[in-house]
């Protein structure tokens, strides 16, 4: 069975979320058994995703059939649910039975249970035969490209992860990230196949009921996108009194150092473990971390690859970089890479495109023992009078110097800085054009009520700009 879930003892509790569902592995087992016999095989599902026993039935009953999930947020818009259906032409939806109507009318509704409720259309079409899963790329709201799973590569990453942050059916993980997103997914996948029981939870963490939901269930581990551990640091988070939260793990996007720092001192101060990594949609989620008693001393390393995995760098022209301290493109080599991307039903019948080797697009260096630190995007970099100028960098200056929420973005005539706080304007513009040494009216300081970002907890800063656009 996926991730081995059989295995596992039938007594053991597996999933527990807010709204009061419950199931042991045993349970779980045979819910998997009899759900599965109405996912039929090969086929397209669209599933709208909650954090909830009903959206958990429907993802590991399709994947126990050998159906394929489009993971998506139940809270998608409906004019791009609408746009993915046309495109893609699922055969099914997995929706919330509230939502049922959402996805479109006249569709026969041929099973329910735990509030959602699966919709036939009447679409067929075929399927690599190695197609698992498709899961949107990060950031990418508005837009029809899917990476394509292929089988394996979920139990891979399952196993090693397990293996690399030494989880085991101990654990009582809580999990607010979503499952459509593959850092969400990752957490819940991780954690069954360790045989751990995983706590679901639609509770934001600005909430008081997210944080009572943690104590009353004595919940061991957390992962949070560094969107996450900004919204702790506003509640001192480290002041809470949480005596069995014993892990903080981060993904989703690369911590300011001041936030590293804060996080991995906590954690040394407190008897915790706080593991740092790097995940992408691409490689199934997580591909490196950083063991915890090196957090301290190494501020902003990913540290190394996962077990059956390889990091490595690569220079302008491809050639792999073997010095220490020299910065390339970071690349991953595993059976955790997917199959490539897909922008229309047709491309569903792909073969694997990636072959185990993925190029990030982020730029690295490792130190002389080997331990790795992303550094910036390839793709997010201005020339400015000719100057190479960082987007990402200018961003962690910003908000390390001011402690302020900040995104930039811009063209090779002039870089967007967009603040949250306006009584910073004046000091921030002074500060960046001394930082790179280039003139003020390079840049363009704009006083917005917010950054935008995405159910990830990434900026869109293509957003950003076309709100702001003069």
């Amino acid at each position: 069975m996926f991730l081995d879930i059989d295995k596992r003892r039938t007594e053991s509790p597996a999933l527990t979320d807010n709204e009061g569902n419950s199931l042991t592995y045993g349970e779980l087992v045979n819910l998997i058994r009899s759900a599965g016999k109405y996912f039929e095989p090969r086929t397209l599902i669209f599933q709208l995703c909650e954090n909830n026993v009903g959206s958990m039935t429907g993802y590991l009953a399709a994947m126990e059939s050998g159906a394929v999930p489009v993971m998506l947020s139940a809270k998608t818009d409906k004019k791009l649910l609408s746009d993915l259906t046309d495109i893609y032409e699922p055969a099914y939806f997995w929706t919330p039975a509230d939502k049922a109507e959402e996805p479109g009318t006249g569709y026969e509704k041929i099973y329910e249970k735990y509030g959602y409720v699966l919709l036939r259309t009447g679409n067929r079409h075929p399927l690599n035969e190695e197609l698992e899963l498709c899961m949107t790329t990060s950031g990418s709201t508005g837009s029809p490209k899917l990476v394509r799973y292929k089988k394996g590569n979920l139990y891979a990453n399952a196993r090693n992860v397990a293996k690399a942050f030494g989880w085991t059916e101990a654990e009582r993980p809580v999990c607010d990230l979503g499952m459509q997103y593959t850092m969400g997914l990752n957490v819940i996948n991780t954690h069954l196949y360790a045989g751990a029981h995983v706590f679901l939870t639609s509770y934001n963490l600005f909430s008081g009921d997210f944080w009572d939901y943690i104590r009353k269930n004595k919940c061991t581990n957390f992962t949070g996108v560094p969107f996450s551990y900004d919204i702790m640091a506003r509640l001192h988070f480290e002041r809470m009194d949480l005596p069995f939260l014993t892990t903080l793990s981060q993904g989703g996007g690369k911590l300011t150092d001041a936030r590293f720092i804060q996080l991995a001192e906590y954690a040394a101060k407190n008897g915790k473990s706080f593991f740092a990594d790097s995940a992408t949609t691409e490689t199934s989620a997580r591909m490196a971390c950083l063991p915890p008693e090196l957090a301290v001393k190494k501020t902003g390393s990913i540290g190394r690859a996962i077990p059956e995995g390889e990091l490595f760098l690569v220079d302008d022209e491809g050639n792999r970089i073997t010095e220490p301290d020299t910065e390339g493109e970071l690349c991953y080599k595993g059976p955790n890479v997917t199959m490539g991307y897909a922008l229309c039903k047709e491309d569903l019948l792909k073969g694997d495109e990636f072959k185990g080797e993925y190029h990030t697009g982020d730029l690295a260096r490792f130190d002389a023992d080997g331990d790795y630190y992303i550094t910036g995007r390839r793709s997010r970099f201005l020339k400015l009078l000719s100057y190479r100028v960082s987007l990402d960098r200018c961003e962690q200056l910003i908000s390390q110097e001011f402690g302020i929420e900040c995104a930039c973005s811009g063209n090779d005539n002039r870089m967007n800085i967009y603040l949250t706080d306006k009584d910073k304007k004046d000091e921030v513009l002074s500060f960046i054009s001394k930082k790179t040494g280039l003139y003020e009216r390079l840049f363009k300081i704009y006083n917005v009520p917010r950054i935008i970002r995405n159910d990830s907890g990434k900026i869109m800063y293509s957003r950003m700009d076309a709100e702001n656009a003069d």
